[in-house]
């Protein structure tokens, strides 16, 4: 790719540039829009089959709501993080049609390429998101902390979305075949998942494992996310969910421009 001063406002035409491209794309694949709809599957399955049973100790937890209550603000962490996997195959699938050839024979900021790939992604998250939003009120969820939390809490999910899709990015790049962006993608983020408080509360979970799951950047997220909607004060939670997201933009967008620099 040819390297030539890049100033500010251009990144931004190049970034919005190439923004519309992948937006494009998914206009001429709208399935690919489908893969909240494993979210809300989930969320039907653990509330009519595991809700009675999980939710005795659940509801507790969430200043006297019941388990949907509790549940559907995870899902919607959930429903952000399946699409950010979408960066890092979209991008390792550029690398393999030749795409990124094209780019490199231009002169545009490498930044650019990245930040249009993840702004593409982040309007999906948002698409996505009001999507799984839309379905948790039809099933009974109730956003007891008002509209301001609520907004406020939909803006951290994206902004941790954003987090993620760096780190999906990274993995992208790192790999060369699509597959195992995929399979390694699920592969840490499952089990991230899993150990935190999205599905259940920590206080169920045993003495030794709580500790480490509490700092689990998604337990903190789902928690600070979790008590804005339902008007619980979240200042903790919130703090230590800005704290890992500013982290994680921090090494990983740096590092994925590197790897791609290295790549082209």
């Amino acid at each position: 790719m040819q390297q030539t001063i890049v100033f500010p406002g251009r990144v931004l035409r190049q970034s919005l540039a190439i923004c519309r491209r992948n937006l494009l794309q998914l206009k001429g694949d709208p399935l690919q829009a489908l893969d909240v709809v494993m979210p809300m599957l989930l969320a039907g399955v653990f509330i009519s089959v595991f809700g009675g049973a999980i939710g005795g100790t659940a509801s507790g937890a969430a200043a006297g709501a019941d388990y949907k209550q509790y549940l559907l603000p995870g899902i919607m962490i959930q429903a952000v993080s399946v699409v950010s996997m979408a960066t890092g195959i979209g991008l390792n699938m550029d690398f393999d049609s030749g795409m990124m050839d094209r780019f490199r024979s231009i002169s545009i900021a490498r930044s650019s390429v990245l930040v249009g790939r993840i702004a593409a992604d982040l309007c999906r998250m948002t698409v996505g998101l009001a999507l799984v939003f839309l379905f948790s009120l039809v099933i009974g969820f109730r956003p007891e902390g008002g509209a301001p939390a609520t907004l406020a809490s939909i803006a951290l999910m994206l902004a941790f979305g954003v987090a993620l899709a760096w780190i999906s990015a990274f993995i992208g790049l790192a790999i060369r075949s699509p597959q195992t962006v995929q399979s390694v993608g699920f592969a840490w983020l499952v089990p991230v998942q899993f150990a935190s408080s999205l599905f259940v509360p920590t206080a169920t979970m045993p003495d030794w494992l709580r500790p480490v799951i509490e700092l689990n950047p998604i337990t903190l997220v789902c928690d600070a996310c979790r008590n804005l909607m339902l008007g619980v004060d979240a200042t903790a939670a919130l703090t230590g969910a800005l704290l890992w997201i500013g982290a994680l933009i921090a090494v990983f967008a740096p590092a994925s421009v590197v790897c791609y620099s290295r790549r082209s």
